[in-house]
């Protein structure tokens, strides 16, 4: 399996003909990133800043952007329109007008207003912006859905025999039983939009079906029965160790009535702590390929890079974004 997904990840996004934006057009990486996509059709690029330095700066990295669209942002048509939505959205957070105005020059800010607008699918940028800004543009411009609490992230954990989903593993601390619950909702969905796959949800914790009695536990049980109120048709199941998890041996042994014990491919961590430390052994030394963060809980997909990231990071990731604004 393992890169065969990635494979039909991107064969996927190609069908579904989206456009997106990857506004740090200043980064090498992106302007190769944005030529492998365009030539191989993954999506319609957009890129922001001036076309003149965007094709000279392109030149000189020996890429060639035919087929990509550079907008400058900064006289673009709808520069004051943007500046102006901006204004209304954050002036009871005390924004000024001139405030708004400076904040829609930043490519970021305005890749996502274009997002919101609805002139591009998704938004694939922080190769060189910071993580904190990434989703602080997202939460505050393309917003969250109906019913959702939180913005969170998941990993897709590419093993040679199965892949998963992580989470959450980069965003959220310390997540409530609430919190908790809808990063499972989010999680889930968007492992059947990537993998085709059923969603198996283990809500993970040091504790299986109350082995151990702890609050800490009691938040995961908690959480797994909000998440089977909100969503009857998610299969789901907590509190469950790791092992129990995913071995179906020790999930037979440990909870015997579960229908996702031993079998989960969504994997749930009760709190930050546990999930980055969690993709990290997996990734290091059980040797997964680890795709993302993909942040998600936003209303329209706006993924942030690790500012490490490869061009083919920027390529999997952005075949992903398309992916992950489609309905289910």
């Amino acid at each position: 399996m393992g890169m065969e997904l990635i494979d039909q990840i991107k064969e996927n996004a190609k069908s579904k003909n989206k456009t997106i934006i990857l506004p740090e057009s200043h980064d090498e990486r992106v302007l190769k990133a944005a030529e492998i996509l365009s030539k191989e059709k993954i999506a319609k690029i957009i890129t922001l800043g001036n076309p003149d330095k965007v094709l000279q700066d392109a030149k000189n990295a020996g890429v060639n952007l035919d087929g990509v669209e550079i907008i400058d942002h900064l006289t673009h048509p709808k520069f004051d329109e943007f500046s102006e939505i901006y204004f209304q959205l954050r002036q009871k957070k005390g924004m000024t007008k001139e405030q708004a105005t400076e904040t829609m020059k930043r490519d970021l800010f305005f890749a996502a207003m274009m997002l919101r607008e609805g002139l591009v699918d998704g938004s694939v940028a922080g190769s060189f912006a910071s993580t904190a800004d990434v989703m602080k543009a997202g939460i505050q411009i393309v917003g969250m859905p109906e019913g959702i609490s939180i913005v969170s992230s998941f990993f897709l954990m590419i093993f040679p025999d199965k892949n998963y989903s992580f989470a959450d593993c980069a965003v959220v601390p310390n997540p409530t039983d609430e919190q908790l619950a809808d990063i499972a909702i989010s999680t889930a969905d968007n492992h059947k939009k990537l993998t085709g796959e059923e969603p198996l949800i283990a809500m993970l914790s040091f504790s299986t079906k109350g082995s151990a009695k702890h609050e800490l536990a009691d938040k995961v049980i908690s959480a797994t029965n909000i998440v089977r109120t909100k969503r009857p048709d998610l299969m789901v199941d907590g509190e469950l160790q790791f092992d129990a998890a995913i071995i179906e041996s020790i999930g037979k042994k440990k909870a015997p009535d579960s229908k996702v014990a031993g079998k989960a491919n969504v994997l749930i961590f009760p709190d930050l702590n546990a999930g980055n430390i969690g993709y990290k052994i997996a990734q290091r030394l059980g040797g997964a390929e680890a795709v993302g963060p993909m942040v998600q809980g936003l209303n329209k997909p706006f993924f942030d890079l690790s500012r490490g990231c490869s061009v083919d990071d920027i390529v999997n990731t952005t075949a992903i974004n398309v992916l992950m604004g489609e309905q289910l």
